[in-house]
């Protein structure tokens, strides 16, 4: 625990340090070891792929680069949505993280950060958010993002996930903010295609998680998680990641209609693959390595498509 700094032969007092930055209580670690915790709460690989859809939305928008300041600033005000809202996320789910393999060493369960801190940490990062995005970018995008944050942890984290097997399926809308507000923050309203990447995101989401959900069946299972293998199969799973995908696909050609028509070599050049993954995944037997192999895949699949979607923005400006 950092408690202050010590005040060695001196009458000096001794300054405790912020209860929100402490860990657990009777430890003392490096202030390197605190800070990789405090990073690890806002869960940097999941704030990559947020940031990155951002980022690539407003190119889109801008039909090109939108600039540094703004799109410093708004990069700035996501990562600290994302990190707000992953922190929190971290202290609810604190007691069924302690039993999952994957989770177990998170900084809250494992008990180097106290879940105090961990809430007191969101909630600061979730404020300061709304603040760079309402001064430095403009109000819709920061009320795009709240409503993006405040609907993972109340909507998906606190009543969906743990009631419902369509929890990714609404919760997915969350992950789908992002684009609306690198739209927003370039055109200051919404589009048809900042709507339409939204839905894109939306439906990739399912595919994505439930093919995760495929592999870590028995975590979820072990904390009463009712994801969709857990309630309902793997098969049914595997039917409802092929759908999806196929929705998906669908949908990644829309923004063709508003932008180009090289937009569709984009979508059905990254949805063949996706399908064909899924449907794999669907005449699977036993194990999960297509699954695995497919929810590799989606990632590389969601920044691929807003790559290759403001290159063709750029490109047909």
């Amino acid at each position: 625990m950092i408690e202050g700094v010590t005040a060695e032969a001196s009458d000096q007092p001794v300054m405790a340090a912020p209860r929100w930055w402490r860990a657990e209580a009777g430890t003392h670690r490096p202030l390197l070891g605190v800070l990789s915790d405090y990073l690890g709460l806002t869960k940097p690989g999941v704030m990559s792929l947020l940031l990155v859809t951002e980022l690539l939305a407003m190119v889109i928008a801008a039909r090109g680069f939108p600039g540094w300041g703004l799109s410093l600033a708004a990069l700035a005000g996501g990562a600290l949505a994302s990190g707000g809202a992953s922190a929190v996320n971290c202290w609810f789910d604190r007691d069924i993280d302690a039993v999952m393999g994957r989770t177990r060493n998170r900084p809250v369960p494992s008990g180097r950060i106290a879940p105090s801190s961990a809430l007191a940490f969101g909630l600061i990062l979730s404020a300061l958010a709304f603040v760079a995005f309402w001064t430095l970018v403009n109000p819709l995008a920061a009320w795009l993002s709240l409503a993006g944050g405040g609907f993972y942890l109340l909507v998906y984290t606190f009543w969906l996930k743990r009631t419902t097997k369509e929890n990714i399926v609404i919760g997915g809308a969350a992950g789908a903010v992002p684009a609306l507000v690198g739209w927003a923050a370039v055109t200051h309203g919404l589009g048809p295609v900042g709507l339409l990447l939204f839905l894109l995101v939306f439906l990739w989401t399912p595919p994505h998680f439930w093919s995760l959900s495929l592999i870590l069946r028995r975590d979820y299972q072990a904390v009463s998680v009712p994801m969709r293998p857990v309630v309902v199969g793997v098969h049914r799973t595997r039917t409802g990641i092929a759908a999806y995908a196929a929705l998906m696909t669908l949908a990644s050609c829309l923004p063709a209609i508003w932008l180009s028509p090289l937009e569709l070599l984009v979508s059905l050049g990254l949805g063949a693959p996706f399908l064909a993954l899924s449907g794999l995944v669907l005449r699977e037997a036993e194990g999960t390595l297509w699954a695995r192999r497919l929810f590799l895949f989606s990632i590389a699949y969601l920044f691929l498509y807003f790559l290759g979607t403001a290159l063709v923005a750029v490109v047909g400006r």
